[in-house]
């Protein structure tokens, strides 16, 4: 049986949500500073496919292939862990707005 009364779930579900909001906030914040910089590698990283697509530099894509699948391969544990975070929904809804306020701070 649940032992649970209503202000103790409450109370739960609103340090989620503000734990959550904080959270986002800050790393909303954090996030566009580093889009600037996100920004400017894009470019250059586009600039070099466009290089490698006019013939005027030579791109090793078998290395670069295999770079990928490792990354991939080293990635792939985490994003297994995806289904327990259904758990904790009002703390991830919060911090996607607390991302969104923080993003948008300036």
């Amino acid at each position: 049986m649940l032992d649970f009364t209503i202000s103790e779930s409450f109370t739960s579900i609103l340090f989620q949500i503000c734990i959550g909001g904080i959270g986002g906030f800050l790393i909303g914040y954090a996030l566009r500073k580093i889009a600037k910089v996100a920004l400017i590698l894009g470019v250059v990283v586009f600039s070099l496919i466009f290089l490698a697509y006019t013939n005027v530099i030579n791109v090793d894509y078998s290395g670069l292939s295999e770079t990928v699948e490792n990354f991939l391969n080293a990635i792939n544990p985490a994003l297994k862990s995806f289904t327990p975070l259904l758990a904790h929904t009002p703390f991830i809804i919060s911090l996607f707005f607390g991302i969104i306020l923080g993003f948008r701070k300036e």
